[in-house]
């Protein structure tokens, strides 16, 4: 039944995120962008059954593999979802063509670990799945507050001068210059 719910924890997510990431967003630097990753980390971790018992060794191999793809796909995520800022200060985001092709080949690589996983007869938890998703948001949220303070985010301390023009910091693969997208 853990199974299952966890299952439904990672669809909701996931397709939260997904329908967010393509929309453009305010991104906050002052909220905490590390709470989610680390509630759905402790949902993951508060399970004994991640690690196969009668295969120890190979199923910390393939978390360890999952925890690697989560890590890069959030990277990869972030680097390629456009940043820019408005006139008033505020900093916004949006998911990229390139951002929706590190989704797929995060799933595709996800999806080629547990078929190596089940040729090996490991017993396979959602809650490694869960694990790495937590993993990939954390690395996108800390990656896109970075990138937003580099940008010069509006905080309650500070605000932007008026007539002050946006700025943007390129996405890979997005295939415009800095400072050429408007919403």
């Amino acid at each position: 039944m853990v199974g299952l719910a966890n299952a439904l924890v990672i669809v909701a997510v996931v397709a939260l995120v997904l329908v967010r990431q393509f929309r453009a967003r305010p991104i906050d630097t002052d909220r905490r962008w590390w709470l989610l990753p680390l509630i759905l980390g402790v949902i993951a971790l508060r399970e004994p059954g991640i690690l196969d018992a009668h295969h120890r060794v190979e199923s910390a191999a393939l978390l360890a593999v999952e925890l690697l793809i989560g890590l890069a796909m959030g990277a990869g995520w972030a680097w390629t979802t456009r940043v820019w800022t408005e006139p008033d200060g505020a900093v916004w985001s949006k998911g990229t063509k390139a951002s929706a092709a590190v989704w797929v080949a995060g799933i595709a690589l996800r999806i080629g670990i547990f078929a190596i996983g089940a040729a090996l007869g490991l017993h396979q938890h959602s809650s490694a799945m869960l694990l790495g998703f937590a993993a990939s948001l954390l690395v996108r949220a800390g990656i896109l507050t970075w990138r937003a303070s580099t940008l010069g985010a509006r905080t309650p301390l500070t605000t932007r001068p008026l007539g002050a023009t946006s700025r943007s910091a390129a996405a890979y693969g997005d295939g415009r210059l800095a400072g050429e997208e408007r919403l």
